[in-house]
Formats: C-alpha cells, sequence, structure tokens
C-alpha cells in the first residue's frame, strides 16, 4: 500500500509506523501516512536552519517573483490540487475548488511583501539625529494544520511566511495528507530553495516536538478550542510566539423585515456546506419572533430534505460525507443528545446509506427547532452538518445570546435595517462579522482572527496580521558625527 512521506530538505523521507488514511465517500483505506516525531522534526530544523541565511538575505522583491509562480501554478493545478482534498477529505469538487481558490488570496497578497515590509523614516527627531524602524523575519516556524482544509489553511501560514523571509515546517494532519504534500511540490516548482519549507506528518509527538523544539521561533495552529489552548501554554512556556485558533459557535441572526428566502438559502450554504466541518460554518440559527421563526423552519425543512448528498464524483452532489467513521458517530451522538434534551427534530441525517458506497462515512443534513442554550447541541462545536434554531424574542435577547457564547468566530445580521445592522456591528462581541453575509471570512488584503475562547495570541492569520505575525520590528535611531565633509577641499591638478 502507499505510503505518504515526510519531506525534509526537499526529499522523501520514511517515518516510524504509519496512520491509515481512508477515502470517506467508500470507507475503504487508500494509504499509509509516516509517522513523525522528535527525530523528524529535528531533522526538519536543521534543514530549515541550514537553508534559513540565504532565503532570508533574498531581497523582498526576489521573494515576491516565487509568490507569483505559485500563484499561476496553483490556478493550473487547482484541478488537481482539489481532487486530491475531495479523495481523502470527502468534500464536493466544487467546494474542494474554493478551498483552493481562497488559499489562493493570500498568495496574491504575499505577492506585494516588497511593498508590505517598508518601513518608516522620521529626520531629524533631534539635532541630527533620525530614526526609522524595519521589520525582519523571525527565524524558522511551524504551521500546525487541521483536516477541514488540508490547502487552503496551510495557504493562510506559508505564503506570509516565506514572504517575510522566513523558513517553515508544515505538520498538516494525517487524515488528509495528500493534498499537503502536492502543495509542497507545487512550492518547489515555483523556485522556492530545498530546505525553507519541510513538512512533516504525524500526531501528538510531532505537535510536542514543535511545541519544545528551541529551534523554532513561532507557532501557528488552527484547531479545536481545547487543543489551541494547549498548543499556546506549551508553546508560550517554551519562549515561542504562538497564534493558535480555536472552535466556534458561529450564530446567523434573522430579523423579522429579513428576505427570508436570502436567509434561508444562506443558512443552506453556511450550515451544511463543507458538510459543516468548518469553522466558520453556521450551526445556529436565530429566529427574531414566533412569525419569523415559523416561516424560517417552513423554509428550511424542504431545502434540507432535498440535499443532494453523494461522493466528490458526482457533479450534482451538494454535501459530501463526513472525514471519519468515528466523527460521524460523534455528530450523530449529538443529535440524539439534542433530541432527547427536547429538542424538535424537523429533519433528521442519522442511517443515511447510498447505493455502491454503503461502507462511506454518510450523514444527511439534520435540523432541529427549538433547541435552549442549555442543550449540548447548543454549547458544544459540533463540527458537521447540523443546524440549530435558537427562538429569539427580541433583538436584544438574540445579542445577548451572542455575546453570552464562549465562542466568537464569526456572526451574520440579516435584514434590511441600516440602524439595526450598524448597532450589530458596533455591540457583538465577536472577531468576524457579516451583514446579509452568512460566512464573513475576510479576503486575503484583511486578517482572519475571532475572539474570545475561539483564538489564543494576538494576531490573527494572514492580511497585515500575518506580516506583523512573521516579523519582527526594529527601530534604529542614529547620528553621525561630523565627518571628511566639513572643511574638505578638492583640488584639481591642471594638465
Amino acid at each position: 500500500m502507499n505510503t505518504i512521506p515526510h519531506i525534509i530538505a526537499g526529499k522523501n523521507a520514511p517515518g516510524e509506523g504509519g496512520t491509515p488514511v481512508f477515502n470517506p465517500a467508500t470507507g475503504e483505506q487508500t494509504a499509509l501516512v509516516a509517522g513523525g516525531g522528535t527525530s523528524e522534526i529535528e531533522a526538519a530544523v536543521r534543514a530549515a536552519q541550514a537553508a534559513l541565511p540565504g532565503w532570508a538575505t533574498t531581497a523582498p522583491a526576489r521573494r515576491a517573483r516565487v509568490m507569483y509562480d505559485m500563484r499561476r501554478l496553483l490556478e493550473a493545478r487547482k484541478e488537481d490540487l482539489a481532487r486530491a482534498i475531495s479523495a481523502e477529505h470527502g468534500k464536493t469538487h466544487s467546494d474542494a475548488l474554493g478551498e483552493v481558490a481562497r488559499g489562493q488570496e493570500v498568495v496574491e497578497f504575499a505577492c506585494g511583501i516588497a511593498h508590505l515590509l517598508k518601513g518608516s523614516y522620521s529626520a531629524d527627531v533631534s539635532s541630527d539625529v533620525d530614526c526609522w524602524d524595519m521589520r525582519q523575519p523571525l527565524g524558522v516556524v511551524a504551521g500546525i494544520t487541521p483536516f477541514n482544509f488540508p490547502v487552503m489553511v496551510p495557504l493562510w501560514m506559508i505564503p506570509m511566511a516565506l514572504a517575510c523571509g522566513n523558513a517553515f515546517i508544515l505538520k498538516p494532519s494525517e487524515r488528509d495528507p495528500s493534498a499537503p504534500n502536492l502543495l509542497h511540490d507545487l512550492w518547489r516548482e515555483a523556485g522556492l530553495p530545498e530546505g525553507v519549507l519541510n513538512l512533516v506528518h504525524g500526531g501528538k509527538p510531532a505537535v510536542d516536538a514543535i511545541l519544545d523544539h528551541p529551534g523554532i521561533a513561532a507557532v501557528s495552529f488552527v484547531g479545536s478550542t481545547p487543543i489551541a489552548q494547549y498548543v499556546y501554554g506549551r508553546g508560550c512556556a517554551a519562549g515561542k510566539r504562538v497564534q493558535a485558533l480555536g472552535g466556534a459557535k458561529n450564530h446567523l441572526v434573522v430579523m423579522p423585515d429579513a428576505d427570508l428566502d436570502q436567509a434561508a438559502d444562506a443558512l443552506m450554504g453556511a450550515g451544511y456546506g463543507s458538510a459543516g466541518e468548518r469553522c466558520m460554518a453556521v450551526s445556529v440559527a436565530v429566529p427574531v419572533g414566533a412569525k419569523t421563526a415559523d416561516a424560517l423552519v417552513a423554509r428550511l425543512k424542504p431545502r434540507v430534505q432535498a440535499l443532494k448528498i453523494g461522493p466528490s464524483t458526482d457533479a450534482a452532489a451538494e454535501m459530501g460525507p463526513l472525514v471519519t467513521a468515528a466523527h460521524r458517530d460523534k455528530v450523530s451522538s449529538y443529535i440524539d443528545a439534542g433530541q432527547s434534551a427536547g429538542a424538535e427534530l424537523v429533519v433528521d441525517g442519522r442511517g443515511l446509506t447510498l447505493q455502491g458506497y454503503e461502507k462511506g462515512f454518510w450523514l444527511g443534513g439534520t435540523l432541529l427547532d427549538r433547541v435552549t442554550s442549555s442543550m449540548s447541541v447548543y454549547k458544544d462545536e459540533i463540527f458537521g452538518p447540523v443546524l440549530s434554531v435558537v427562538r429569539s424574542e427580541t433583538y436584544e435577547d438574540a445579542v445577548g445570546l451572542i455575546n453570552a457564547n464562549p465562542f466568537a468566530n464569526g456572526t451574520a445580521l440579516f435584514t434590511r435595517d441600516g440602524d439595526a445592522a450598524r448597532d450589530f456591528a458596533n455591540r457583538i462581541q465577536v472577531g468576524m462579522v457579516g451583514i446579509n453575509v452568512p460566512i464573513p471570512v475576510p479576503v486575503g488584503t484583511h486578517s482572519f482572527g475571532g475572539w474570545k475562547s475561539s483564538i489564543f495570541g494576538s494576531h490573527g492569520v494572514y492580511g497585515p496580521e500575518g506580516v506583523h505575525f512573521y516579523t519582527r520590528l526594529k527601530t534604529v535611531t542614529s547620528r553621525w558625527p561630523t565627518g571628511v565633509r566639513s572643511g574638505a577641499q578638492f583640488h584639481f591638478a591642471e594638465r
């Protein structure tokens, strides 16, 4: 069986043991991914340290040329990347293509690194004294990325780190490792020198080795909140700069004046796209008023029932399987718990099977109404195709519900009223806000980051925040004594 290797100093490297990789649509094992730990991380750090001086001193404009070439290759190879994503994650081909496109935005932003690294200069801050600042790379940095976006999330980190002059070690999820390996190959084809980017697979031993290694200056992480908190605490204790993005419970408030058909369409894409396996998925709909709630549920029910579910090879599929059988069963248990706690099961996605794909990790779209804030189906991040409707009597109640939640990644308000929209944007205690936009993921020229238990660390990812995270500020204050200019005389000999 095919074994997916580490890539260190530009060469494939075997590892100890291996973890099975599955096709979620069929349930069949397709490969083994190499295991990694302390020795593999040590080798990757040595390779990165050897490549770092040459890359860090490469002119930013020349580093940008690699970004331009990578952008071109992502466009040329997007179909290959999307197929690799779908084969091991399970998301539909269109969702996978969208993932590649969002990652490509960050590469495009990194193409402007020569401008982004410009410092400021102040002349004559005192008598004959000038002051200026510059941003310099940190050194060797690492990223630990999740299964749900095996291309996009690495592309949130790698372009910014490399463009700023750092060397990078990627530890992707072992559930869908083929797409990250292909991504590494594209960076090499774009002209990145060997050793500047290294890739080590593995589980907790590899993560701990990254967090503990004194040669790694900074760590970026995306995953669940408990692991994000662990990564942040252990990494900071080792003296590293850490940004750790955690879980979410994203609400979409529907006001009585909203276009309910538009809101229902938005909830379908935001709640069930990518099978709900994304940290910006909307998992809670909050209609304001009983009439709004009844009308919204009436619109959602037939849409959820009609969801076209299938493998990525089915061009008509709107939703694929979940990533593993264990995760499918975990999501199903939340549906059980919600029903037992008194939620109204409007559409039940449990027990779904597809002809020819009976062993796949399938779960249909599920809709729960009359969910309360005390239920586990509301409190926990489910990470699956389960949309909970929490009815709210007033707008103020909806705002209070969201602000009381410990997660604060994204939220949205659907309304025609500008006053409500302005008030919501200003008062809501959430890092990313959409107004009639269900998934407010910032474009590559801005930065991604939640609040509260959805992030640990003071920097968001990509955009301007990415430049600040992957560089450190140096300020120079300078005065020159009087030199040869004073009293200098020049004589020209006559011919």
